[in-house]
């Protein structure tokens, strides 16, 4: 028995080595796969980098570093971005270029300074437009952005033309409309009038969208086929349809990701980028989003690659998806081909994948192998990820073809890091041995490995960040130091557009939007009537809002409205409660309200003060269930307001669609500490400016007193 027993222990020894050992070849000789054509990340879908040109300089360019230089971090190689439409599109509103039919300006935002800024970094970046959402004049009284191709074309290709002429930026790719329909017609019209103004290079992804199809009508139409130039799909989880495969388009995962950037964030980001080609032959994967830039408290919290959020600390946070970034980015080039599968791409025998990229020139080759466990990648949104079993293994490689020669391979490592384990990144491990085109490494669970003939891959270090921070009180703006139509920097627009006008020799911020935008939040548009602008923190309490407003003689809105402890913002922003003080000037009245539609009133009346075209201060103090409203300086209510929400953020909009300008706002934690900054603005704080006489009109305009 005990010589059977010795027997049994070494048949199933050999056999379990045997299973977790396994050979793959990595050979061009029998032939290529696809092209590649980058990884990226996306700014928008609700002005997700909102916060990042706040930024103090030193932090805000080590940022961009992160994000975009090659050979540094994630070194991405696609920038999409938004094209704004004026209305809400997750956690907040991003800008159009055309608010109305006769009016166009491209400075509108930070896109454009985004983009540019990645171009600095990155010549050989690509950029890619998609609209959300789409002004309210472009569908003429209906929520059908395609009522008119014609008008819709000359928008986007308006777009395009400004981001050449304005920014000297060459736009590489334009989307139809984020997961809504594509209309085959506006595509093919779009194709025309790209392709009669000088725009040919520009390609055109259709699609777009959470589910296969457009793939079917390009086998149908020659000319849609001659139009679509890449079918890109979101959150692709299942085999690529042989219908989509057999167009010959580019086929991408043009968004991707969107999880919690901790370690499974980025486990899910690692599993992503090597199965989307393993699987389901797409060439390009691009996360949703690129850096949590927007206010912690908002929708979709650290959904992200990297988290930036404080410009008045200048703290950031390199998290697990830029390493993971990294493995693949900066060992490849837009460009590069993928060998073909079972010669250097599949999956590995005791789970995880493995693919294989070769230079055009075939005198490089890098290999990316991930084995990330199913708990720690579970897929985002669904729950259809094919299930994959993991353990440690063996893995032999057979190196043939062009790289038959090669005596070593440079290695990259990770490691994600759970129960408490920490996580190792991006460390630089000895070189791989090959001998007689034959290399064995071991890879453990939730690891990745980037094998690679290239000598540039580096961890790029800015050493730590500053330490975060609550967001400073009091805070003061009078919107003086600003460009014509620049978007303030610490509002964060919920819904409308909210820009620096020059109006009375100075400047304020205006509303902007006069008619309600064609809405791309799924949800009834009919409550998309009332603008909001939040600031601040969620977890604000105590606190004091003050500013000067006033509706406007034309195409003016009805009421104006500042608020305190709103706790619903996003796609269901109209769903936000919190305490909402009312001014309506025209008809000198007020209303208090626990809600931003009015819907439970605290207290209204008559306001004879008021001013009916003129500027009209309102002040609102909330303390505990307590709030006390001032218009002009006179006392309106005094009331015991309810409990809940008892914080949030605090915000100024206007209650339908229409003109109004704000001016001289304030924020403090108490009237007390108001009073100390009473009658005085950013200008107050000029002599600090001083200090930073070197930077540039640009660099000075991202200054705020308290964030350096």
């Amino acid at each position: 028995m005990k010589l059977l027993a010795v027997l049994c222990y070494i048949y199933f020894t050999l056999k379990r080595e045997t299973v977790a050992s396994s050979v793959y070849n990595i050979d061009d000789s029998v032939g290529l796969g696809k092209r590649f054509d980058g990884i990226g990340g996306l700014s928008g879908g609700s002005a997700t980098s909102k916060l990042l040109k706040a930024y103090p300089d030193k932090q805000r360019n080590q940022v961009l570093d992160i994000l975009f230089k090659p050979n540094f971090a994630a070194s991405l190689q696609i920038l999409k971005v938004e094209i704004g439409g004026d209305s809400e599109s997750s956690d907040a509103t991003e800008a159009s270029h055309m608010h109305n039919s006769w009016d166009e300006d491209y400075n509108r935002g930070y896109e454009w300074w985004m983009m540019a800024e990645a171009k600095k970094r990155n010549p050989s970046i690509k950029l890619y437009g998609l609209p959300w959402n789409f002004p309210g004049w472009i569908g003429n009284g209906t929520q059908n952005p395609y009522n008119n191709v014609d008008v819709l074309a000359t928008y986007i290709r308006k777009w395009i033309q400004g981001a050449r002429d304005v920014h000297n930026l060459t736009i590489d790719y334009i989307g139809i409309w984020n997961e809504r329909a594509c209309n085959t017609t506006y595509i093919k019209r779009l194709r025309r009038d790209l392709d009669k103004h000088g725009f040919s290079h520009v390609g055109i992804v259709a699609g777009d969208n959470g589910a296969w199809g457009i793939e079917n009508d390009i086998l149908k139409d020659a000319d849609l086929a001659s139009a679509v130039d890449v079918i890109g799909v979101h959150y692709p989880r299942k085999a690529t349809p042989v219908a989509a495969l057999k167009t010959g388009k580019l086929l991408w995962a043009s968004e991707d990701y969107s999880a919690f950037n901790n370690a499974r964030g980025g486990g899910i980001w690692a599993r992503a980028l090597n199965e989307n080609y393993v699987d389901r032959y797409l060439t390009s994967t691009i996360a949703w989003n690129l850096i949590d830039c927007y206010y912690e408290g908002l929708t979709w919290d650290r959904d992200s690659l990297m988290t930036a959020r404080q410009p008045w600390s200048g703290n950031y946070i390199i998290e697990s998806p830029i390493w993971m970034s990294g493995h693949t980015t900066q060992f490849t080039k837009i460009g590069w081909k993928y060998l073909a599968h079972g010669s250097g791409v599949g999956p590995l025998a005791q789970g995880g994948t493995y693919v294989s990229l070769v230079s055009p020139d075939t005198k490089d080759l890098s290999i990316i192998i991930e084995t990330m466990t199913l708990n720690h990648s579970l897929c985002t949104r669904d729950a259809r990820c094919s299930p994959r079993p993991v353990g440690p293994q063996t893995i032999t490689l057979h190196i043939g073809g062009s790289f038959a020669a090669v005596s070593q391979l440079n290695v990259w490592y990770s490691k994600l890091g759970f129960d408490g384990k920490q996580s190792v990144y991006f460390k630089h491990l000895d070189p791989l041995k090959v001998t007689h085109g034959v290399a064995s490494i071991s890879v453990g669970l939730d690891e990745v490995y980037s094998l690679t003939t290239l000598n540039t891959g580096h961890k790029g270090d800015f050493g730590q960040p500053p330490q975060a921070k609550s967001f400073p009180l009091p805070y003061v703006e009078d919107f003086d130091d600003y460009p014509e139509h620049a978007e303030p920097l610490l509002l964060a627009q919920q819904n409308g557009a909210f820009e620096v006008i020059s109006a009375d020799s100075s400047n304020v911020m205006r509303q902007m939007v006069i008619e309600t935008p064609i809405v791309w939040c799924q949800t009834n548009f009919d409550h998309y009537t009332a603008t909001m602008n939040v600031i601040g923190s969620a977890d604000w309490s105590d606190i004091y809002i003050e500013s000067e407003v006033r509706v406007g003689r034309v195409n003016g809105t009805h009421g104006i409205y500042i608020a305190a402890h709103i706790n619903n913002t996003g796609c269901t922003y109209f769903k936000a409660r919190g305490i909402f003080f009312f001014i309506f000037p025209v008809s000198r009245s007020y209303s208090v309200s626990a809600d931003i539609e009015r819907q439970h009133i605290y207290d209204e009346g008559a306001a004879p003060q008021l001013s009916q075209y003129g500027w009209n201060k309102m002040s609102l103090l909330a303390q505990g269930s307590h709030a006390v409203g001032y218009i002009n300086g006179q006392v309106v209510f005094n009331l015991t307001v309810a409990a809940e929400p008892a914080r949030g953020f605090v915000a100024v909009g206007t209650d339908v669609f229409g003109i109004a300008d704000f001016d001289n706002l304030k924020l403090a934690s108490s009237m007390a500490e108001a009073d100390q900054v009473r009658g005085k603005s950013s200008r107050y704080y000029n002599s600090l400016l001083e200090t930073h006489s070197s930077r540039s009109s640009d660099e000075k305009l991202n200054f705020r007193p308290g964030f350096q």
